[in-house]
Protein backbone atom coordinates (compact mmCIF):
# COMPACT_ATOMS: atom_id res chain seq x y z
CA UNK A 1 0.00 0.00 0.00
CA UNK A 2 1.52 3.52 -1.23
CA UNK A 3 1.76 5.99 1.33
CA UNK A 4 1.08 8.57 -1.20
CA UNK A 5 -1.05 7.25 -3.54
CA UNK A 6 -2.37 10.69 -5.63
CA UNK A 7 -0.76 13.36 -3.80
CA UNK A 8 -2.89 16.63 -4.16
CA UNK A 9 0.36 18.41 -4.31
CA UNK A 10 -1.48 22.54 -4.12
CA UNK A 11 -3.05 20.63 -1.22
CA UNK A 12 -0.06 19.89 0.51
CA UNK A 13 1.46 22.78 0.15
CA UNK A 14 -1.78 24.44 1.39
CA UNK A 15 -1.48 22.28 4.55
CA UNK A 16 2.18 22.83 5.31
CA UNK A 17 1.92 26.57 5.08
CA UNK A 18 -0.95 26.67 7.95
CA UNK A 19 1.19 24.49 9.64
CA UNK A 20 4.18 26.32 9.36
CA UNK A 21 2.11 29.54 10.65
CA UNK A 22 0.68 27.09 13.95
CA UNK A 23 4.42 25.26 15.03
CA UNK A 24 5.44 28.91 14.68
CA UNK A 25 2.84 30.19 17.09
CA UNK A 26 3.66 27.05 19.11
CA UNK A 27 7.40 27.90 19.73
CA UNK A 28 6.27 31.48 21.08
CA UNK A 29 3.90 29.87 23.12
CA UNK A 30 5.87 27.67 25.30
CA UNK A 31 7.68 30.12 27.00
CA UNK A 32 4.07 30.73 28.45
CA UNK A 33 3.07 27.71 29.02
CA UNK A 34 5.68 26.17 32.00
CA UNK A 35 3.36 27.32 34.63
CA UNK A 36 0.20 25.45 35.66
CA UNK A 37 -2.05 28.46 34.99
CA UNK A 38 -0.05 28.81 31.96
CA UNK A 39 -0.42 25.73 30.65
CA UNK A 40 -4.31 24.99 31.72
CA UNK A 41 -5.38 28.58 31.68
CA UNK A 42 -2.97 30.38 29.31
CA UNK A 43 -3.04 32.81 32.35
CA UNK A 44 -6.02 34.21 31.70
CA UNK A 45 -5.10 36.76 29.74
CA UNK A 46 -7.49 36.11 26.70
CA UNK A 47 -10.02 38.72 26.30
CA UNK A 48 -13.45 38.11 25.36
CA UNK A 49 -13.45 38.43 21.38
CA UNK A 50 -10.03 36.23 21.73
CA UNK A 51 -11.93 33.61 23.36
CA UNK A 52 -14.97 34.01 21.38
CA UNK A 53 -13.04 33.20 18.65
CA UNK A 54 -11.35 30.21 20.01
CA UNK A 55 -14.74 28.98 21.01
CA UNK A 56 -15.47 28.55 17.63
CA UNK A 57 -12.34 27.17 16.65
CA UNK A 58 -12.80 24.64 18.98
CA UNK A 59 -16.91 23.92 18.61
CA UNK A 60 -16.98 23.99 15.02
CA UNK A 61 -14.86 20.43 14.08
CA UNK A 62 -14.95 18.84 10.76
CA UNK A 63 -17.93 17.14 11.49
CA UNK A 64 -19.63 20.97 11.57
CA UNK A 65 -17.31 22.13 8.13
CA UNK A 66 -18.13 19.29 6.10
CA UNK A 67 -20.70 16.86 7.95
CA UNK A 68 -23.55 19.08 8.03
CA UNK A 69 -22.94 20.82 4.47
CA UNK A 70 -23.13 17.03 3.88
CA UNK A 71 -26.46 16.06 5.09
CA UNK A 72 -27.73 19.03 3.67
CA UNK A 73 -26.68 17.89 0.14
CA UNK A 74 -28.17 14.07 0.99
CA UNK A 75 -31.23 14.89 3.44
CA UNK A 76 -32.00 19.03 2.65
CA UNK A 77 -34.15 20.00 5.66
CA UNK A 78 -33.19 17.40 8.19
CA UNK A 79 -29.85 18.28 7.53
CA UNK A 80 -30.29 22.21 8.39
CA UNK A 81 -31.61 20.65 11.81
CA UNK A 82 -28.23 20.09 13.09
CA UNK A 83 -27.37 23.49 12.58
CA UNK A 84 -30.02 25.18 14.69
CA UNK A 85 -29.48 22.49 17.33
CA UNK A 86 -25.24 23.32 17.80
CA UNK A 87 -26.48 26.90 17.65
CA UNK A 88 -29.30 27.54 20.38
CA UNK A 89 -26.82 25.26 22.63
CA UNK A 90 -24.81 28.83 23.60
CA UNK A 91 -28.09 29.73 25.17
CA UNK A 92 -27.88 27.28 27.50
CA UNK A 93 -24.10 27.84 27.73
CA UNK A 94 -24.45 31.61 28.24
CA UNK A 95 -27.62 31.39 30.76
CA UNK A 96 -26.52 28.84 33.07
CA UNK A 97 -22.85 28.27 33.04
CA UNK A 98 -20.34 30.89 31.75
CA UNK A 99 -20.38 33.08 33.68
CA UNK A 100 -20.38 30.65 37.26
CA UNK A 101 -18.24 28.65 35.78
CA UNK A 102 -15.77 31.28 35.24
CA UNK A 103 -15.87 32.42 38.90
CA UNK A 104 -16.59 28.87 40.92
CA UNK A 105 -13.61 26.89 38.88
CA UNK A 106 -9.86 27.07 38.41
CA UNK A 107 -8.79 24.72 35.50
CA UNK A 108 -11.42 21.86 34.91
CA UNK A 109 -14.93 21.38 35.67
CA UNK A 110 -13.85 18.78 38.89
CA UNK A 111 -12.83 22.33 40.35
CA UNK A 112 -16.68 23.52 40.35
CA UNK A 113 -18.35 20.28 41.83
CA UNK A 114 -15.02 19.88 44.17
CA UNK A 115 -15.77 23.47 45.38
CA UNK A 116 -18.33 22.04 48.10
CA UNK A 117 -18.47 18.09 47.80
CA UNK A 118 -16.26 15.69 49.13
CA UNK A 119 -13.05 16.26 46.73
CA UNK A 120 -11.79 12.45 45.74
CA UNK A 121 -15.29 10.78 44.64
CA UNK A 122 -16.35 14.37 43.27
CA UNK A 123 -13.73 14.62 40.81
CA UNK A 124 -13.42 11.00 40.08
CA UNK A 125 -16.55 11.23 38.68
CA UNK A 126 -16.27 14.67 36.77
CA UNK A 127 -13.13 12.98 35.58
CA UNK A 128 -14.82 9.91 34.58
CA UNK A 129 -17.68 11.98 32.47
CA UNK A 130 -14.77 13.94 30.64
CA UNK A 131 -12.59 11.09 29.41
CA UNK A 132 -15.83 9.67 28.57
CA UNK A 133 -16.40 12.63 26.32
CA UNK A 134 -13.12 13.06 25.10
CA UNK A 135 -12.73 9.12 23.84
CA UNK A 136 -15.37 8.83 21.49
CA UNK A 137 -15.03 13.12 20.16
CA UNK A 138 -11.16 12.33 19.78
CA UNK A 139 -11.72 8.54 18.08
CA UNK A 140 -13.92 10.24 15.92
CA UNK A 141 -12.04 13.65 14.81
CA UNK A 142 -8.99 11.11 14.53
CA UNK A 143 -10.74 8.58 12.14
CA UNK A 144 -12.35 11.65 9.98
CA UNK A 145 -9.31 12.94 9.59
CA UNK A 146 -7.67 9.99 8.35
CA UNK A 147 -10.29 9.63 5.99
CA UNK A 148 -10.65 13.44 5.01
CA UNK A 149 -7.07 14.03 4.50
CA UNK A 150 -6.83 10.64 2.53
CA UNK A 151 -9.16 12.17 0.43
CA UNK A 152 -8.57 15.49 0.12
CA UNK A 153 -4.59 15.50 -0.44
CA UNK A 154 -3.96 12.05 -1.39
CA UNK A 155 -2.05 10.63 1.86
CA UNK A 156 -2.52 7.04 3.09
CA UNK A 157 -4.94 6.53 5.73
CA UNK A 158 -2.59 5.40 8.60
CA UNK A 159 -0.05 8.16 7.63
CA UNK A 160 -2.64 10.61 7.85
CA UNK A 161 -4.20 9.94 10.92
CA UNK A 162 0.01 9.39 12.93
CA UNK A 163 0.11 12.91 11.21
CA UNK A 164 -2.42 14.62 12.53
CA UNK A 165 -1.85 13.10 16.29
CA UNK A 166 1.98 14.63 16.15
CA UNK A 167 1.18 17.92 15.31
CA UNK A 168 -1.39 17.87 17.56
CA UNK A 169 0.51 16.77 20.43
CA UNK A 170 3.29 19.13 19.57
CA UNK A 171 0.42 22.34 20.60
CA UNK A 172 -0.38 20.20 23.26
CA UNK A 173 2.89 19.15 24.98
CA UNK A 174 4.96 22.43 24.34
CA UNK A 175 2.43 24.72 23.60
CA UNK A 176 -0.43 24.07 26.38
CA UNK A 177 -3.43 25.96 26.32
CA UNK A 178 -1.95 29.70 24.53
CA UNK A 179 -0.85 27.70 21.77
CA UNK A 180 -4.54 25.82 21.78
CA UNK A 181 -5.98 29.05 22.05
CA UNK A 182 -4.09 30.54 19.00
CA UNK A 183 -4.13 27.91 16.49
CA UNK A 184 -8.20 27.52 17.25
CA UNK A 185 -8.36 31.64 16.61
CA UNK A 186 -6.57 31.00 13.42
CA UNK A 187 -8.04 27.92 12.09
CA UNK A 188 -11.91 30.41 13.22
CA UNK A 189 -10.36 32.91 10.78
CA UNK A 190 -9.69 30.66 7.99
CA UNK A 191 -12.40 28.51 8.34
CA UNK A 192 -15.13 32.04 8.24
CA UNK A 193 -13.36 33.29 4.88
CA UNK A 194 -13.20 29.72 2.98
CA UNK A 195 -17.17 29.53 3.83
CA UNK A 196 -17.63 33.28 2.83
CA UNK A 197 -16.06 33.09 -0.29
CA UNK A 198 -17.89 29.54 -1.34
CA UNK A 199 -21.56 30.84 -0.60
CA UNK A 200 -20.30 34.32 -2.16
CA UNK A 201 -19.49 32.58 -5.17
CA UNK A 202 -23.02 29.49 -4.87
CA UNK A 203 -25.34 32.91 -3.81
CA UNK A 204 -23.95 34.68 -7.61
CA UNK A 205 -24.58 31.88 -9.36
CA UNK A 206 -28.43 32.50 -8.79
CA UNK A 207 -28.27 36.50 -8.58
CA UNK A 208 -27.91 36.30 -4.97
CA UNK A 209 -31.35 34.93 -4.55
CA UNK A 210 -31.68 32.12 -1.92
CA UNK A 211 -35.07 31.20 -2.92
CA UNK A 212 -33.93 30.53 -6.39
CA UNK A 213 -31.19 28.37 -4.84
CA UNK A 214 -33.49 25.90 -3.16
CA UNK A 215 -35.93 25.72 -5.91
CA UNK A 216 -32.60 25.06 -7.96
CA UNK A 217 -31.36 22.15 -5.23
CA UNK A 218 -35.17 20.89 -5.00
CA UNK A 219 -35.02 20.32 -8.91
CA UNK A 220 -31.93 19.01 -9.10
CA UNK A 221 -32.70 15.49 -7.29
CA UNK A 222 -33.59 12.04 -8.79
CA UNK A 223 -36.66 9.76 -8.16
CA UNK A 224 -34.94 8.16 -5.54
CA UNK A 225 -33.32 10.55 -3.56
CA UNK A 226 -33.45 11.51 -0.23
CA UNK A 227 -33.16 15.28 -0.58
CA UNK A 228 -36.06 17.05 0.33
CA UNK A 229 -36.90 19.91 1.33
CA UNK A 230 -39.46 19.26 3.57
CA UNK A 231 -38.47 16.99 7.02
CA UNK A 232 -38.80 13.02 7.75
CA UNK A 233 -36.22 12.53 5.08
CA UNK A 234 -32.85 11.63 8.13
CA UNK A 235 -34.44 11.89 11.28
CA UNK A 236 -38.18 10.06 10.33
CA UNK A 237 -39.46 9.58 13.70
CA UNK A 238 -40.52 12.89 15.38
CA UNK A 239 -39.45 11.05 18.49
CA UNK A 240 -35.53 11.20 17.23
CA UNK A 241 -35.77 15.06 16.05
CA UNK A 242 -36.37 16.22 19.75
CA UNK A 243 -33.96 13.14 21.22
CA UNK A 244 -30.87 14.62 18.70
CA UNK A 245 -32.02 18.23 19.77
CA UNK A 246 -32.03 17.92 23.60
CA UNK A 247 -28.77 16.14 23.03
CA UNK A 248 -26.90 18.88 20.86
CA UNK A 249 -28.50 21.69 23.04
CA UNK A 250 -27.70 20.55 26.25
CA UNK A 251 -24.35 18.42 25.30
CA UNK A 252 -22.87 21.32 24.57
CA UNK A 253 -22.80 22.63 28.37
CA UNK A 254 -21.54 20.00 29.14
CA UNK A 255 -18.00 19.35 26.85
CA UNK A 256 -15.27 19.30 28.84
CA UNK A 257 -13.33 20.97 25.80
CA UNK A 258 -15.67 23.70 25.46
CA UNK A 259 -16.32 24.51 29.37
CA UNK A 260 -12.69 24.93 29.84
CA UNK A 261 -12.18 28.00 27.94
CA UNK A 262 -13.90 29.67 30.30
CA UNK A 263 -11.24 29.74 32.56
CA UNK A 264 -8.92 31.60 30.10
CA UNK A 265 -10.71 34.61 30.84
CA UNK A 266 -10.08 37.51 33.21
CA UNK A 267 -13.13 37.77 34.51
CA UNK A 268 -17.01 36.77 34.14
CA UNK A 269 -18.02 39.80 32.25
CA UNK A 270 -14.99 38.37 29.97
CA UNK A 271 -16.66 34.99 29.79
CA UNK A 272 -20.29 36.21 29.22
CA UNK A 273 -18.77 38.49 26.07
CA UNK A 274 -16.82 35.18 24.24
CA UNK A 275 -20.23 33.14 24.36
CA UNK A 276 -21.90 36.31 22.34
CA UNK A 277 -19.03 36.29 19.89
CA UNK A 278 -19.08 32.68 19.92
CA UNK A 279 -23.01 32.79 19.43
CA UNK A 280 -22.45 35.47 16.54
CA UNK A 281 -19.65 33.59 14.67
CA UNK A 282 -21.21 30.34 15.01
CA UNK A 283 -24.80 31.30 13.45
CA UNK A 284 -23.10 32.89 10.67
CA UNK A 285 -21.29 29.61 10.05
CA UNK A 286 -23.98 27.80 9.80
CA UNK A 287 -26.21 30.34 7.91
CA UNK A 288 -23.40 29.78 5.40
CA UNK A 289 -23.03 26.09 5.74
CA UNK A 290 -26.59 26.26 4.94
CA UNK A 291 -25.69 27.80 1.40
CA UNK A 292 -23.24 25.18 0.83
CA UNK A 293 -25.26 22.10 1.58
CA UNK A 294 -28.00 23.75 -0.93
CA UNK A 295 -25.21 24.79 -3.33
CA UNK A 296 -23.75 21.47 -3.35
CA UNK A 297 -27.68 20.35 -4.43
CA UNK A 298 -28.21 22.25 -6.81
CA UNK A 299 -24.52 22.24 -8.93
CA UNK A 300 -23.31 19.02 -8.65
CA UNK A 301 -27.04 17.30 -7.86
CA UNK A 302 -27.69 13.36 -7.88
CA UNK A 303 -24.44 12.70 -10.30
CA UNK A 304 -22.36 14.11 -6.66
CA UNK A 305 -23.41 12.08 -4.36
CA UNK A 306 -21.04 9.22 -4.92
CA UNK A 307 -18.07 11.21 -5.44
CA UNK A 308 -19.49 13.17 -2.00
CA UNK A 309 -18.42 9.72 -0.07
CA UNK A 310 -20.44 8.28 2.69
CA UNK A 311 -22.01 11.00 4.75
CA UNK A 312 -21.54 13.56 1.90
CA UNK A 313 -18.38 14.97 3.55
CA UNK A 314 -16.47 15.49 0.88
CA UNK A 315 -19.67 17.55 -1.28
CA UNK A 316 -18.28 20.68 0.26
CA UNK A 317 -14.64 20.22 -1.22
CA UNK A 318 -15.93 19.10 -4.43
CA UNK A 319 -18.01 21.97 -4.94
CA UNK A 320 -15.44 24.53 -3.88
CA UNK A 321 -13.20 22.46 -7.14
CA UNK A 322 -16.52 22.99 -9.39
CA UNK A 323 -16.89 27.20 -7.67
CA UNK A 324 -13.02 27.54 -8.94
CA UNK A 325 -13.34 26.35 -12.20
CA UNK A 326 -13.99 22.79 -12.47
CA UNK A 327 -11.88 19.59 -12.32
CA UNK A 328 -8.53 20.23 -13.84
CA UNK A 329 -8.10 23.67 -13.78
CA UNK A 330 -5.65 25.83 -11.99
CA UNK A 331 -8.87 27.57 -9.74
CA UNK A 332 -10.22 24.77 -9.28
CA UNK A 333 -7.27 22.57 -7.98
CA UNK A 334 -6.46 25.98 -5.90
CA UNK A 335 -9.56 26.61 -4.18
CA UNK A 336 -10.01 22.35 -3.55
CA UNK A 337 -6.69 22.86 -1.67
CA UNK A 338 -7.34 25.43 0.58
CA UNK A 339 -10.79 23.98 1.79
CA UNK A 340 -8.38 20.91 2.02
CA UNK A 341 -6.30 22.90 4.01
CA UNK A 342 -9.00 24.83 6.21
CA UNK A 343 -10.27 21.23 7.06
CA UNK A 344 -7.06 20.07 8.42
CA UNK A 345 -6.60 22.94 10.03
CA UNK A 346 -10.27 22.49 11.66
CA UNK A 347 -9.46 18.58 12.78
CA UNK A 348 -5.59 20.00 14.34
CA UNK A 349 -7.96 22.66 16.31
CA UNK A 350 -10.53 20.40 17.63
CA UNK A 351 -8.26 17.15 18.69
CA UNK A 352 -6.03 19.78 20.71
CA UNK A 353 -8.04 20.85 22.71
CA UNK A 354 -9.89 17.77 23.30
CA UNK A 355 -6.71 16.21 24.65
CA UNK A 356 -5.68 19.29 26.53
CA UNK A 357 -8.82 18.72 28.62
CA UNK A 358 -8.24 15.01 29.04
CA UNK A 359 -4.81 15.77 30.28
CA UNK A 360 -6.28 18.67 32.57
CA UNK A 361 -8.70 16.17 34.07
CA UNK A 362 -5.82 13.30 34.95
CA UNK A 363 -3.19 15.43 36.03
CA UNK A 364 -5.45 18.46 37.86
CA UNK A 365 -8.00 16.35 39.00
CA UNK A 366 -6.61 12.57 39.51
CA UNK A 367 -2.84 12.93 40.00
CA UNK A 368 -2.30 16.36 42.08
CA UNK A 369 -5.54 16.17 43.92
CA UNK A 370 -6.23 12.74 43.98
CA UNK A 371 -2.90 10.76 44.39
CA UNK A 372 -0.66 13.08 45.54
CA UNK A 373 -3.32 15.01 47.42
CA UNK A 374 -1.80 18.76 46.77
CA UNK A 375 1.61 18.06 47.51
CA UNK A 376 3.06 18.08 44.46
CA UNK A 377 4.49 20.82 42.76
CA UNK A 378 3.13 23.12 40.50
CA UNK A 379 6.36 21.85 38.32
CA UNK A 380 5.38 18.43 38.74
CA UNK A 381 1.77 18.66 37.83
CA UNK A 382 2.10 20.15 34.28
CA UNK A 383 5.08 17.47 33.59
CA UNK A 384 2.45 14.97 34.21
CA UNK A 385 -0.13 16.71 32.03
CA UNK A 386 2.20 16.71 29.37
CA UNK A 387 3.09 12.66 29.88
CA UNK A 388 -1.01 12.55 30.20
CA UNK A 389 -1.38 14.26 26.87
CA UNK A 390 1.40 12.09 25.06
CA UNK A 391 -0.08 9.12 26.35
CA UNK A 392 -3.50 10.23 25.58
CA UNK A 393 -2.37 11.27 22.08
CA UNK A 394 -0.69 7.89 21.02
CA UNK A 395 -3.46 5.45 22.25
CA UNK A 396 -6.13 7.66 20.11
CA UNK A 397 -3.96 7.17 17.24
CA UNK A 398 -3.55 3.38 17.99
CA UNK A 399 -7.08 3.01 18.26
CA UNK A 400 -8.34 5.23 14.93
CA UNK A 401 -5.27 3.00 12.84
CA UNK A 402 -6.25 0.11 14.24
CA UNK A 403 -10.05 0.57 13.33
CA UNK A 404 -8.84 2.01 9.66
CA UNK A 405 -11.27 4.05 7.44
CA UNK A 406 -14.10 1.41 7.98
CA UNK A 407 -14.44 2.23 12.04
CA UNK A 408 -18.59 3.68 12.30
CA UNK A 409 -17.49 7.03 14.01
CA UNK A 410 -20.84 8.51 12.88
CA UNK A 411 -22.37 7.66 16.26
CA UNK A 412 -19.11 8.57 18.35
CA UNK A 413 -20.13 12.26 17.85
CA UNK A 414 -23.54 11.93 18.71
CA UNK A 415 -22.63 10.13 21.39
CA UNK A 416 -20.25 12.47 22.95
CA UNK A 417 -22.74 14.72 23.46
CA UNK A 418 -25.41 12.56 24.57
CA UNK A 419 -22.79 11.44 27.31
CA UNK A 420 -21.98 15.51 27.85
CA UNK A 421 -25.86 16.12 28.54
CA UNK A 422 -26.42 12.87 30.46
CA UNK A 423 -23.52 13.15 33.02
CA UNK A 424 -22.13 16.05 33.34
CA UNK A 425 -24.45 18.90 32.63
CA UNK A 426 -27.15 17.59 35.70
CA UNK A 427 -24.03 17.25 37.90
CA UNK A 428 -22.39 20.62 37.13
CA UNK A 429 -26.11 22.24 37.17
CA UNK A 430 -27.17 20.88 40.33
CA UNK A 431 -24.15 21.76 41.91
CA UNK A 432 -24.46 25.49 41.45
CA UNK A 433 -27.96 25.85 41.76
CA UNK A 434 -29.21 23.22 44.13
CA UNK A 435 -28.49 23.74 47.98
CA UNK A 436 -28.99 19.79 49.02
CA UNK A 437 -26.86 17.97 45.95
CA UNK A 438 -24.67 15.91 47.54
CA UNK A 439 -21.43 13.91 46.60
CA UNK A 440 -23.57 10.22 46.53
CA UNK A 441 -25.75 11.98 44.16
CA UNK A 442 -23.06 13.88 41.63
CA UNK A 443 -21.47 10.21 41.74
CA UNK A 444 -24.84 8.08 40.88
CA UNK A 445 -25.65 11.21 38.03
CA UNK A 446 -22.51 10.74 36.76
CA UNK A 447 -22.24 6.92 36.05
CA UNK A 448 -25.92 6.90 35.48
CA UNK A 449 -25.77 9.31 32.54
CA UNK A 450 -22.40 7.64 31.30
CA UNK A 451 -23.83 4.16 31.38
CA UNK A 452 -27.19 4.95 30.27
CA UNK A 453 -25.73 6.82 26.98
CA UNK A 454 -23.45 4.37 25.85
CA UNK A 455 -25.88 0.99 26.36
CA UNK A 456 -28.79 2.95 24.29
CA UNK A 457 -26.71 4.15 21.62
CA UNK A 458 -24.84 0.45 21.36
CA UNK A 459 -28.18 -1.23 20.97
CA UNK A 460 -29.63 1.23 18.94
CA UNK A 461 -30.13 0.50 15.33
CA UNK A 462 -27.47 2.79 13.92
CA UNK A 463 -24.56 0.27 15.27
CA UNK A 464 -26.59 -2.68 16.06
CA UNK A 465 -26.86 -5.25 12.50
CA UNK A 466 -29.58 -7.25 11.58
CA UNK A 467 -30.02 -9.82 9.74
CA UNK A 468 -29.72 -9.80 5.80
CA UNK A 469 -27.86 -6.51 6.65
CA UNK A 470 -31.21 -4.93 7.61
CA UNK A 471 -30.44 -2.94 11.12
CA UNK A 472 -32.30 -3.90 14.41
CA UNK A 473 -32.06 -3.29 18.14
CA UNK A 474 -31.79 -6.40 20.06
CA UNK A 475 -34.01 -4.71 22.79
CA UNK A 476 -36.20 -3.23 20.29
CA UNK A 477 -34.95 -0.05 20.77
CA UNK A 478 -35.70 2.04 17.71
CA UNK A 479 -33.69 5.84 18.22
CA UNK A 480 -30.89 6.81 17.26
CA UNK A 481 -30.26 9.11 20.28
CA UNK A 482 -30.50 8.32 23.59
CA UNK A 483 -30.92 11.79 24.46
CA UNK A 484 -34.87 12.01 25.10
CA UNK A 485 -34.02 8.74 27.76
CA UNK A 486 -30.41 9.34 29.10
CA UNK A 487 -30.63 12.76 29.82
CA UNK A 488 -33.87 12.29 32.67
CA UNK A 489 -32.03 9.75 33.48
CA UNK A 490 -28.77 11.35 34.46
CA UNK A 491 -30.78 14.03 36.22
CA UNK A 492 -33.31 11.47 38.48
CA UNK A 493 -29.87 9.80 39.27
CA UNK A 494 -28.51 13.25 40.40
CA UNK A 495 -32.25 13.47 42.54
CA UNK A 496 -32.44 10.03 43.66
CA UNK A 497 -28.73 9.38 44.79
CA UNK A 498 -29.02 13.27 46.64
CA UNK A 499 -32.58 12.49 48.41
CA UNK A 500 -31.61 8.51 49.61
CA UNK A 501 -28.57 9.77 50.95
CA UNK A 502 -27.47 11.95 53.77
CA UNK A 503 -24.60 14.55 52.65
CA UNK A 504 -22.37 16.18 55.09
CA UNK A 505 -23.01 18.87 56.82
CA UNK A 506 -19.98 20.89 54.78
CA UNK A 507 -21.81 20.32 51.65
CA UNK A 508 -24.54 22.31 52.21
CA UNK A 509 -23.01 24.95 54.14
CA UNK A 510 -20.78 25.22 51.43
CA UNK A 511 -23.30 26.12 49.07
CA UNK A 512 -23.72 29.71 49.95
CA UNK A 513 -20.33 30.23 49.19
CA UNK A 514 -20.08 28.62 45.99
CA UNK A 515 -23.11 30.72 45.40
CA UNK A 516 -21.69 33.88 45.97
CA UNK A 517 -19.07 33.26 44.22
CA UNK A 518 -20.38 31.88 41.03
CA UNK A 519 -22.87 34.68 41.06
CA UNK A 520 -20.18 37.92 41.95
CA UNK A 521 -16.92 36.56 41.51
CA UNK A 522 -15.89 36.81 44.80
CA UNK A 523 -12.59 35.03 45.73
CA UNK A 524 -12.48 33.74 42.47
CA UNK A 525 -9.23 32.83 40.38
CA UNK A 526 -7.18 35.98 39.10
CA UNK A 527 -5.66 36.32 36.18
CA UNK A 528 -1.36 36.46 35.64
CA UNK A 529 -0.19 40.21 35.08
CA UNK A 530 0.89 40.95 32.15
CA UNK A 531 4.01 41.14 31.06
CA UNK A 532 5.29 43.53 28.76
Amino acid sequence: MSLFAEVNVEALVMAAIILAITLGITFWASKKASSAVGFYAAGRQITGRQNGLAISGDYLSAASFLGIAGLIFLYGFDGFLYSIGFLVAFLTVMFLLAERMRNAGKYTIADVLSFRLNETPARAAAALGTFAVVTFYLIAQMVGAGVLIEKLVGINFSLAVILTGVFMLCYVIFGGMVATTWVQIVKAVLLMAGIFMMSVFVLAKVGFNPVELFNRADANKGPDSTFSLAPGTYLPKPLDTVSLGLALVLGTAGLPHILMRFFTVPNAKAARSSVVWAMFIIGFFYLLTTFIGFGARAFLGEGGVEAAGTGGNLAAPILAEFLGGGEGTFGGSLFLAFIAGVAFATILAVVAGLVLSASAAFSHDIWSSIVRKGKDSEHEEVLVARIAAFAIGVIAIIIAVIGGSGLNVSFMVGLAFAVAASANFPALLLALSWRRFNTTGAIVGVVTGVVSSIFLVIVSPKVWPGADTVTGSPIGWTLNNPGIISIPLGFLGCFLGTILSSGKPSEHSSYDELFVRAETGLGSERALEKVA
